[in-house]
């Protein structure tokens, strides 16, 4: 398995060649994505080829529109790495420019699907869109797949609850700090990535140290308290994380600060990963400190309860 970044003109690595190929965005790699991989693998399997996804980097509407850009559910590495567990074999990650967002449909599918991948099959979601302004569609690449003997899949939606599983209905129930919904649509806990700051280090005086996670290149949920897991050496711990300004010392400014329970060492300076399980509460002004550290004492029971129960 790897992950290749290069140029849309490039020859890609014979290992991505003659196989079953997805194209996509892939943002967030949830549950549809995931039936989207499912199927590719079989396709492959059948050929006896790569099962290879494409994807784009940057996403095409941070050239064309950033300022309807949508803040992304996943790194690119996150992405890539998410995709390769789901079955891929190489997962092809093209450098996004001007030059290639203004290929025709016809001109992309006859560059990189026939002359560059070679694919024997695609695989593709209802509401696949490609070349310039997305002209192409599903029935576009069914038109140009039938006379080049390329095989087309066409995978229909996923539903929860009766509701497509998308990109856009992640980041809403993140926004509003539903997490627990955001991981049912993701078919696992939102991850956020980040470099651990110094802060103000006010938790470590208060008895609750805190890792302040910034440099954050992903959608950060609603401002809450929340329970959370933090993968580090090679051990899962438990947390409570707080989104948000601190209203209680009168900062506005909006912070991400993770307190590991049971954790003792510097964080300081290193990457840090957090998955979120679930929102306890709003983000309140007290009255004083004592006030403060007996809510955070209740937020850390509660937490850290939750975050055992979702091992078992």
């Amino acid at each position: 398995m790897a992950v290749y970044t290069l140029d849309w003109n490039a020859m890609p690595p014979g290992d991505c060649r003659r196989g079953a190929v997805s194209i996509g965005n892939f943002d967030g790699v949830h549950r549809g994505h995931a039936a989207l991989l499912a199927e590719l693998r079989r396709q492959a399997d059948a050929l006896g080829g790569p099962a290879v996804a494409l994807t784009f980097d940057p996403h095409p509407i941070e050239l064309l529109r950033p300022e309807l850009s949508p803040p992304r559910l996943t790194t690119t590495e996150d992405r890539s790495q998410l995709l390769l567990k789901l079955g891929a074999d190489c997962v092809l990650v093209l450098r996004a420019t001007h030059e290639l967002l203004a290929l025709r449909a016809k001109d992309f599918f006859a560059e990189m699907v026939q002359k560059r991948l070679q694919a024997q099959a695609l695989v593709e979601g209802s509401n696949f869109g490609f070349g310039r302004g997305r002209e192409g569609d599903v029935g576009t690449l069914a038109e140009l797949c039938e006379p080049a003997g390329i095989g087309l899949t066409v995978v229909p939606p996923v539903l929860l609850d009766g509701i497509e599983v998308s990109s856009s209905r992640i980041r809403a129930a993140l926004t509003t700090g539903n997490v627990r919904e955001a991981a049912s649509l993701l078919g696992r806990p939102y991850r956020l990535n980040g470099l651990v700051g110094t802060g103000q280090r006010r938790g470590q005086k208060l008895g609750f140290p805190t890792a302040n996670l910034e440099q954050v290149r992903t959608l950060i949920p609603g401002d809450g308290v929340y329970a959370v897991r933090v993968p580090h050496e090679s051990k899962k711990w438990p947390g409570a994380a707080n989104v948000g300004p601190n209203p209680t010392f009168g900062e506005n400014a909006r912070k991400v600060e993770i307190h590991l329970i049971g954790f003792e060492g510097d964080l300081y300076g290193k990457p840090l990963a957090v998955d979120f399980l679930e929102r306890l509460r709003d983000t309140l002004p007290f009255k004083n400190v004592t006030e403060l550290v007996e809510q955070l004492r209740r937020d850390i029971d509660q937490a850290q309860r939750i975050a055992g129960e979702e091992r078992t």
